[in-house]
């Protein structure tokens, strides 16, 4: 099993898109996929369809010790065929361990106890013969709860939206990396950045995957995600971008980042 982090303290860069269409791209490639939704707005777990308020049980009680990955984990509708017609070798899964508003009180409780960075990498271990991928949709803050995603990730991956303020997150994401490793998951690699809500049409789109791949060394993949109307409207209607307008220039792209993920191993920053 490899879990990825997805992390970006700024909001607005379509990091919880991009889970949700990695996501559905791996499925749709015959790999099970755990989507974890570590983020107190609970945006994943309503972008897959699921209304938090009607839950029960969510990953609170995970990092709370008072249940188990295995009891909470929704099971999500499977990914349609390929765009071009044709089916995976085998089924893909994609399931969701789903949060609630009440997350944000594990946070505090976290903070009291010894171990607290470990909780969710500990919870994990107990499902690692279950998946293929676990993508962590980390909240956009570099708080107790994104330090467990990292903890529990053997990777991170950088949603990247191609204005300036984006790309100065990136900086002390990375600095937040750099202590991960010194104290807690010395094997952490950066994977890379994806550019999202890209607009090829502007000077600056270019000139920020330029400034994030010199200044930090980080390597933007590509494709990059075009700016799309569709991408907006998918997390409404509780779907991903793949089921929502499937043959969409910003679908493609996500099933060829899945692929390029799929394919190769990451790079350390």
């Amino acid at each position: 099993m490899t879990t990825v982090a997805i992390a970006n303290q700024k909001g607005g860069v379509a990091k919880t898109t991009s889970v949700q269409a990695l996501g559905v791209a791996m499925a749709e490639r015959g790999r099970k996929v755990l989507l974890v939704d570590l983020d107190p707005q609970a945006s994943l777990t309503w972008a897959c369809g699921i209304d938090p308020d009607a839950l029960e049980i969510s990953i609170h009680d995970v990092l709370l010790k008072r249940a188990k990955v295995a009891d909470v984990v929704l099971v999500l509708d499977p990914p349609p065929p390929l765009a071009d017609g044709t089916k995976p070798g085998r089924p893909g899964v994609v399931h969701l361990l789903p949060s609630t508003i009440d997350l944000a009180g594990a946070e505090l409780h976290l903070l009291t106890k010894t171990g607290r960075e470990y909780v969710l990498r500990k919870a994990l271990a107990k499902v690692v013969d279950d998946y293929d991928v676990v993508l962590i949709d980390c909240p956009p803050s570099l708080g107790i709860l994104t330090i467990n995603g990292l903890t529990a990730a053997d990777e991170v991956l950088i949603p990247l939206q191609c204005e300036s303020l984006s790309q100065r997150g990136v900086g002390q994401l990375l600095d937040t990396i750099d202590d991960v490793r010194d104290y807690t998951n010395e094997d952490l690699q950066v994977r890379g950045a994806i550019a999202t809500l890209f607009d090829g049409r502007t000077k600056l789109a270019h000139q920020v995957v330029e400034q994030v791949r010199r200044e930090y060394g980080v390597d933007v993949l590509e494709p990059f995600v075009p700016k799309s109307v569709k991408v907006a409207e998918a997390p409404a209607k509780g779907r991903s971008i793949l089921t929502h307008a499937p043959r969409s220039r910003s679908a493609e792209a996500y099933r060829e980042l899945a692929a390029l993920l799929l394919a190769r191993k990451g790079k350390r920053s």
